[in-house]
């Protein structure tokens, strides 16, 4: 049914801004009362999810449903396989996706949600553990988990004390701490998120080596130390890297030449005829380098911090391998 248009004048600002600060404030306090609340049967949840061998099943009805959904994504992307279930579902074919070897996680603000309470024995059945988010401790819920965790509210952040506002923020907040104490407790590293966020921005940074933005010795402009600036120049160009490596018979990288360093050139010797000097006269030596191994995040760093815009790569044994520009960093999103 469409609601009935207002038939009184919108709250001004002020009111609306009281109205938002009462509502915060309410799911703060709940927030606060469940962590002076928090005891031994945290922990207990957390060995049990650590103990499984299997899966956390999430499963919640409505609301607590689609917070469920949140719970078993962060589950699953810090380090602990979640999925997550519908109960309804559940009882058409769904209960299926439960195996021995998993923990049921269970949410529901009253305990007794129909669609819930009609799949607790059969969960019960399979001898799988079972742990309860609710509000309601005595509930059919809470009698049937092996572990409660308390997520009751004195009221929620809705005027009428009907939607659920800071009940559900209570059960997120809850899933977040036990993430947060279960990935802790599995040693989940940053390079470990990394793996599961492959193309989001910290993936990128992490899991993104030098060797697979860089570019190829045979696109790099190089020249020897004999090389003339013109030919030094023509290589720049040619490559479109803004600089020239300038390596020994070696193939060892003993220098670097930038547009940079051509413009500051041109401005100490005005007079001077450019034409004669060499590579070797004109390069910056023991210039920056970076390994193919290395993170590409921290080539960007070392430029940053040197206020340097290309890097030399090298192998272990100094020889040059390719270059590496803020320009290819930015193409592959690492910076």
């Amino acid at each position: 049914m469409t609601p009935s248009p207002a038939t009184h004048p919108a709250p001004d600002a002020d009111a609306l801004l009281a109205l938002a600060r009462e509502a915060l404030d309410t799911e703060i306090q709940g927030l606060q009362a469940m962590a002076d609340r928090l005891d031994i049967r945290f922990a207990q949840a957390v060995h049990t999810v650590l103990a499984c061998r299997g899966r956390v099943v999430v499963t919640g009805m409505g609301k607590s449903g689609h917070v469920g959904r949140k719970i078993a994504a962060t589950l699953a992307s810090t380090g602990t396989p979640a999925l997550f279930m519908h109960p309804a579902e559940a009882s058409h074919g769904d209960l299926g996706m439960i195996t021995p070897a998993d923990v049921v996680l269970a949410i529901s603000n009253s305990g007794e949600s129909e669609e819930l309470t009609a799949i607790l024995p059969l969960i019960k059945r399979m001898g799988v553990p079972l742990l309860a988010m609710t509000g309601r401790a005595d509930s059919s819920l809470g009698r049937h988990a092996d572990v409660v965790l308390d997520t009751g509210v004195a009221r929620e952040a809705c005027p009428h004390n009907l939607a659920p506002t800071a009940s559900t923020t209570a059960q997120m907040a809850m899933g977040d701490a036990l993430a947060v104490a279960l990935l802790s407790a599995r040693g989940f590293q940053p390079d470990d998120f990394a793996r599961s966020h492959p193309g989001g921005a910290l993936g990128r940074r992490l899991l993104t080596l030098v060797r697979d933005v860089m570019r190829p010795l045979e696109a790099t402009p190089q020249v020897p130390p004999t090389a003339t600036l013109i030919e030094t120049m023509r290589a720049m160009s040619a490559g479109g890297l803004g600089a020239a490596a300038v390596v020994d018979d070696a193939g060892a990288a003993i220098g670097i030449f930038t547009d940079g360093d051509l413009r500051r050139l041109i401005e100490r010797r005005e007079s001077a005829d450019l034409r004669q000097l060499t590579a070797g006269e004109v390069m910056h030596p023991q210039p920056r380098t970076v390994r193919p191994q290395m993170l590409a995040v921290e080539a960007a760093d070392l430029m940053e911090t040197h206020r340097i815009t290309s890097v030399l790569v090298v192998d272990d044994g100094g020889r040059l391998v390719g270059a590496l520009n803020h320009h290819d960093l930015m193409r592959a999103k690492v910076i």
